[in-house]
């Protein structure tokens, strides 16, 4: 509707009003916050807390329409039927841009429960966003590394207990867990660093994915394997606004998650090649996916 706009009208318009948007919703969720604070009455924290998804959601409604109303982009997206918001799920995606998250908020919203994803710690100190991100409970976490817990053997097991702690407020509310499985947003640098095996992924990061599964048990039944293409290549969030990423392609496939997924990754070696070898598999048809959306890309572009 707006995208005829001249990209020196556009961008700035587009930008002043999710600006508008982010201050007026951030502020009606720390408000409730403090709210729930001072009322530590459980019926009172359960209605706050639905408001929050409320407010958080209706945020999310206002990007999506932002995204049509002022940019040109086709989203061609697959698999979302049969999605309910009763339903827990952990949804796994291969990273690409910047761009992933709101186009997957933009997809999923009132689609599944309000999607969390695990942050760095460092994170809780963005303006406005890193205390509405603690309002809404999104696990803060400090990751460490292979090499920190060799070198400092008492960090072992500290991150499968720091996310079984994020988890555990989760096993009683409807809620999709996003997991961004190679932990880092796609480059041809990272690949070839990587000597990645895939023609289009990163290396998976198996152990994520494990402890959340192990650290919600029967909560978490369904896994979402999310696969996102952008056929002209992946652009940056101002890219998004300009118009400048013209399609999205977005494949959604709902998979059980079987008791054999279930275990203790860090300390039982057998468990862990097994997840690893499972994980690697799920990567191999996410490659070939990848590739197929692609050449698939069907008609020409606005």
């Amino acid at each position: 509707m707006l995208a005829p706009l001249p990209l020196f009208l556009r961008v700035p318009l587009v930008c002043m009003l999710l600006l508008v948007s982010t201050f007026v919703h951030v502020l009606l969720v720390l408000a409730l916050t403090l709210l729930r604070l001072i009322l530590p009455i459980a019926p009172v924290q359960r209605g706050i807390g639905a408001a929050l998804v409320w407010i958080a959601e209706s945020w999310l409604s206002i990007n999506g329409w932002l995204f049509g109303v002022f940019t040109r982009t086709r989203w061609v997206v697959e698999g979302l039927e049969g999605l309910a918001l009763h339903e827990n799920f952990l949804i796994v995606c291969n990273h690409q841009s910047w761009v992933d998250i709101p186009a997957l908020q933009k997809v999923f919203n009132r689609r599944i429960p309000f999607m969390r994803f695990f942050l760095k710690s460092q994170l809780i100190w963005v303006p406005l966003l890193g205390p509405a991100w603690w309002a809404l409970d999104f696990p803060f976490m400090k990751r460490h590394s292979r090499q920190e817990r060799e070198a400092r053997p008492a960090l072992r097991g500290k991150d499968r207990e720091a996310t079984r702690r994020a988890c555990e407020k989760f096993r009683h509310l409807p809620v999709s867990i996003m997991n961004f499985t190679e932990g880092t947003r796609f480059t041809k640098a990272k690949h070839d660093a990587q000597e990645s095996p895939y023609t289009h992924l990163l290396k998976p990061r198996a152990g994520g994915m494990a402890f959340v599964i192990d650290a919600m048990g029967d909560a978490i039944r369904d896994m979402l394997d999310v696969t996102i293409v952008y056929p002209d290549g992946p652009g940056t969030a101002m890219d998004m606004l300009a118009g400048r990423i013209r399609e999205v392609r977005i494949h959604v496939r709902r998979l059980p998650i079987p008791p054999s997924l279930r275990g203790d990754y860090e300390n039982d070696p057998a468990f862990r090649e097994r997840f690893q070898g499972w994980v690697n598999d799920l990567w191999t048809e996410k490659d070939a996916r990848v590739g197929a959306m692609i050449a698939e890309r069907a008609g020409p572009t606005p």
